[in-house]
């Protein structure tokens, strides 16, 4: 019988155990759900479970995810705040991170409430609670500090789908989908935002006071969210977090398709956010008028499944069949877009 194809970090998950003081050797289990990295649960004898994480690294996509996910859990850590996993060790070399376990379930679309959204944004303050402590963090992936910088991201995420796997599954359909419906309904958006800009007198360039600009968690939002009756929310995965500006966070907490926010409560999370932050009516007013930039992030993010870089991280994260996989992103981003069109 062949050795299991993750028997060869038993080794290094034994070494970052007894680098955080856990002693035994180590059984791990593989978990579902991630996207760019393995999950597992660590068990030793006689201590509490913990989590072992391996990152995806591919010479197209060079992020450090570990390095992104440790700081921001250190950072959050330091601040007091323990709705996170706690860092425990980590392996650079390897690509390894451990944490402690937290325990839970993730809500299902149609649970999310009101209370749940101000939890979140409750924890966005706390973290974020008097000195923001500018050094300690990089900027997050993608990171904003200007509208043009929002609105460059996208374009590049637009024009990247012009290169489509052409042997993915479903790839004429994505295709039509990109050309007829995403771009044209991109280049509306992107119209109307340097319109309302231009007509307010704003410059699109002009980077957005430091004071506004926050440590974020960056993919934020309820499918990397947990519930525990007696804990409440815990949040969880955090590769791609830094500083960033607060309208990103909003528009992503809002646009991810996984466990969708319902928008009916994306003025209270706005206004949450900007009371505890004390951030400008100008911070505020930028939230609502990115809305449907993030619209269109996000469907050309859940595009990516046609391109063939992508299907690797998939792939190495043992994401399954990629026909379905694929039927189910074209319904995803077809939503989005249509809400970008009845907005």
């Amino acid at each position: 019988m062949s050795p299991s194809p993750d028997a060869d970090l038993l080794a290094p998950a034994a070494r970052l155990c007894v680098d955080a003081g856990q002693l035994g050797p180590p059984t791990l289990k593989r978990l579902s759900g991630g996207k760019n990295n393995r999950v597992f649960l660590l068990t030793l004898v006689d201590s509490p479970p913990l989590i072992l994480k391996s990152y995806f690294r591919h010479a197209q996509d060079p992020r450090d995810r570990l390095g992104a996910e440790w700081s921001f859990l250190n950072f959050v850590w330091s601040r007091g705040v323990r709705c996170v996993p706690e860092p425990l060790a980590l392996d650079r070399m390897q690509q390894l991170g451990l944490y402690g376990f937290v325990e839970g379930n993730t809500l299902a679309e149609g649970e999310i409430t009101a209370s749940h959204v101000e939890a979140a944004a409750a924890f966005i303050c706390d973290i974020n609670a008097e000195s923001r402590l500018r050094g300690v963090l990089e900027p997050g992936s993608e990171a904003c500090f200007s509208i043009s910088d929002h609105l460059r991201r996208v374009d590049r995420r637009v024009e990247r789908l012009g290169t489509l796997d052409s042997e993915a599954p479903h790839a004429e359909e994505a295709a039509a989908l990109v050309a007829e419906e995403l771009t044209p309904s991109w280049q509306q958006v992107r119209t109307g935002i340097l319109d309302a800009c231009d007509r307010a007198g704003l410059a699109t360039e002009a980077p957005i006071p430091e004071r506004e600009i926050i440590a974020s968690p960056s993919d934020f939002g309820f499918h990397n969210a947990i519930w525990h009756n007696k804990r409440g929310l815990s949040f969880l995965d955090f590769e791609y977090a830094g500083l960033d500006d607060p309208a990103k966070l909003a528009g992503d907490f809002f646009n991810c398709p996984e466990v969708p926010t319902p928008g009916e409560h994306f003025g209270l999370f706005v206004d949450a956010v900007s009371r505890g932050l004390q951030l400008s009516d100008a911070a505020c007013a930028r939230m609502y008028m990115l809305r449907d930039v993030y619209r269109i992030k996000w469907a050309c993010i859940v595009l990516n499944d046609f391109l063939p870089d992508h299907d690797a991280r998939r792939r190495f994260a043992n994401q399954g069949d990629r026909i379905a996989r694929c039927s189910a992103q074209l319904k995803k981003a077809a939503a989005l877009i249509a809400k970008t069109a009845s907005a």
